[in-house]
């Protein structure tokens, strides 16, 4: 990886600029985003710096750079601990290989392998003690600062394909685009030729026949990459990323710059994303699925019982592996089975409550 550290004399940490007239400080943090700047994702970035503007009375501004702007997408939280750019944003788990307890929190496979969904990874996070945590991944990462979760996302659609699956026999006759790390190989773990590859890859290798079969995320998202113009069948119930969550990383000393006051208002905007995300991707998602079955010919399946016991099988022979191996891991692991124990049965009841009374209407139209 390129050394950062050799810039740092003539990296631009912060821009502060007196504002004419004012006794105040503006500061400008730029965040470069591991995606461009028209995906939802920045869209709801950008929100987030509007509420810290607001907040501060326009003390602190976030200006939101599209991938690559600055470094290379894989060297962001790099450039970020060194101060070669003061945030960055992306999935906490794209960092797994600083850390494997970063995928407990940016993308917990099978919600962890303890029945978590993206709402109770939440409550978890904000009221079972995931916060705290999270505050400590990145002094186990050894890396220089500051994250705020953003942006919840799942549950992630299990995929696209040529032709209906059946059963997990059927799955496995396919060449299927997986995301990197734990979930990838948990596919590769149950049989399935799962081959990982960035996102704007994805379609020209269905088209080219590279691959059979592909997931990416959700309605929205999957139908701005465009795999309705080569596949028609369409699976939404999917374990991989039940949870995935997007996150800002600020440079540490950045962060400290800030006034308490300042610190709380980004602190609260962020919390404040969680729930505005969740509305965003409902409605959006929604908006999505509508058009692609009735205007592109998008079929909707049900996913293969038998997938979701081999998976989640799986994932658990994963979790103790890790759990084995990394102390922190571990921690992280035990709080959440620990609030699994006394959350999971209460929300899992009541979230069959609200599926069977969306599926009720959803079968009238």
């Amino acid at each position: 990886m390129f050394n950062y550290r050799n810039l740092i004399a003539c990296a631009v940490l912060s821009v502060a600029l007196i504002v004419p007239g004012l006794a105040t400080a503006k500061t400008v943090i730029r965040i470069q985003s591991v995606i461009p700047t028209s995906a939802d994702e920045t869209v709801m970035l950008r929100r987030f710096g509007d509420n810290v503007a607001a907040l501060t009375n326009g003390e602190v501004e976030i200006e939101v750079l599209p991938a690559g702007a600055v470094v290379a997408v894989a060297e962001t939280l790099e450039a970020v601990n060194v101060g070669l750019i003061e945030g960055g944003f992306a999935w906490t788990h794209y960092w797994s290989g600083h850390h494997p307890a970063a995928m407990l929190f940016g993308s917990p496979t099978a919600g962890a392998g303890l029945g978590i969904d993206n709402i109770a990874w939440i409550s978890w996070y904000m009221e079972g003690g995931g916060k705290a945590l999270y505050d400590r991944l990145w002094g186990e990462m050894g890396m220089n600062i500051k994250g705020l979760m953003l942006q919840p996302v799942g549950p992630e659609a299990l995929g696209w394909f040529k032709e209906p699956i059946n059963s997990m026999d059927d799955f496995r006759k396919n060449r299927f685009r997986t995301p990197p790390g734990i979930p990838g190989k948990t596919y590769k773990d149950i049989g399935i030729a799962a081959v990982s590859m960035g996102g704007g890859d994805i379609l020209p290798a269905l088209e080219k026949g590279t691959i059979d079969a592909a997931e990416w995320c959700c309605p929205k998202p999957d139908s701005v990459f465009g795999f309705q113009k080569v596949l028609k069948h369409y699976y939404l119930q999917g374990l991989h990323q039940v949870v995935v969550n997007a996150d800002v990383y600020i440079n540490k000393d950045i962060w400290d710059s800030l006034t308490p006051h300042q610190q709380l208002a980004m602190e609260v905007s962020a919390d404040a994303s969680l729930i505005q995300s969740l509305a965003y991707r409902i409605y959006e998602n929604g908006k999505a699925l509508k058009d692609l079955t009735e205007n592109h010919g998008v079929i909707l399946h049900d996913t293969p019982a038998d997938y979701f016991t081999e998976y989640m099988n799986a994932v658990l022979v994963s979790m103790e592996e890790n759990r084995q191996a990394n102390e922190f891991f571990k921690e992280v692991w035990d709080s959440m089975e620990a609030f699994a124990q006394i959350a999971v049965p209460f929300w899992a009841g009541a979230q069959t409550t609200n599926a069977n009374l969306g599926q009720a209407y959803a079968k009238q139209q």
